[in-house]
């Protein structure tokens, strides 16, 4: 696929990490970028063909109200292909689950599915006019992998996963949807798990040790790899995927 103006992509969770890199990578394809969290990301406040809503997609309410207004629908309007890149989540909370707070559950819940499931439907709804719509759920190892003192986050990414694959179902030929794993990115929440207490999440050790020997993704290659496959015609022949096992172009 060539970029064009007629290409329009929606990031969610844009302001750091994988979120910001999206949006760079993606507009400097000359794709014109709609982000949304909770916050504005000021470094690319100044960017050409880049708007950005604060929503906290972690208050289902305040999600509900946004998509039942009319911004997704005018920023999708005239595009040929539209995207949407359902990148926000949380991993807390961390730990056993007699140790996890119940109001934190709700909220990751709400943030890692609840405003994916239903962005991935309004989005659908107010793309009546592209020939071409595609959808990509940030998913995680932990979708497929248990891990001791992750089972919301765990849980929350499988539920994604399992979308993806009965949404595919649907046979929408002008929808196309996969939930991808971007591999382990070097981000805040990386650091996050790092500083959780070893007897709250056992395999921190692990992770200690990507970081220790480098073999950590940043952010700006973990984003190439996501954008040229979200762009490429081999987008949605599968419904999960996971950037590491990718053909190499």
């Amino acid at each position: 696929m060539n970029a064009t103006t007629s290409v329009r992509a929606i990031v969610t969770g844009h302001t750091r990490g994988l979120g910001a890199a999206l949006v760079e990578r993606l507009l400097a394809q000359g794709i014109a970028v709609l982000g949304i969290s909770r916050s504005r990301n000021e470094a690319l406040s100044s960017q050409a063909n880049f708007d950005q809503v604060e929503v906290d997609l972690s208050d289902a309410e305040r999600l509900t109200q946004f998509v039942a207004r009319d911004t997704l629908r005018n920023f999708l309007e005239g595009a040929q292909t539209a995207l949407l890149f359902n990148n926000a989540g949380t991993v807390q909370p961390i730990g056993p689950v007699e140790a996890q707070d119940v109001a934190a559950i709700a909220q990751a819940v709400t943030l890692n599915v609840s405003a994916p499931l239903m962005l991935a439907s309004a989005f659908a709804t107010a793309s009546p006019g592209a020939s071409d719509r595609r959808i990509v759920h940030i998913s995680s190892g932990a979708a497929r992998h248990p891990y001791a003192g992750w089972s919301i986050y765990c849980a929350t990414k499988a539920a994604l996963d399992h979308h993806a694959r009965s949404v595919a179902l649907d046979q929408n030929r002008a929808l196309r949807i996969c939930s991808v794993a971007p591999g382990v990115v070097d981000t805040n929440m990386q650091a996050e798990i790092r500083g959780t207490e070893l007897e709250r999440f056992p395999m921190r050790e692990k992770f200690e040790e990507l970081k220790r020997d480098g073999k950590l993704s940043t952010p700006e290659e973990s984003a190439g790899k996501l954008v040229d496959y979200v762009l490429s015609e081999t987008f949605g022949a599968v419904a999960t995927a996971d950037v590491r096992e990718l053909p190499q172009s």
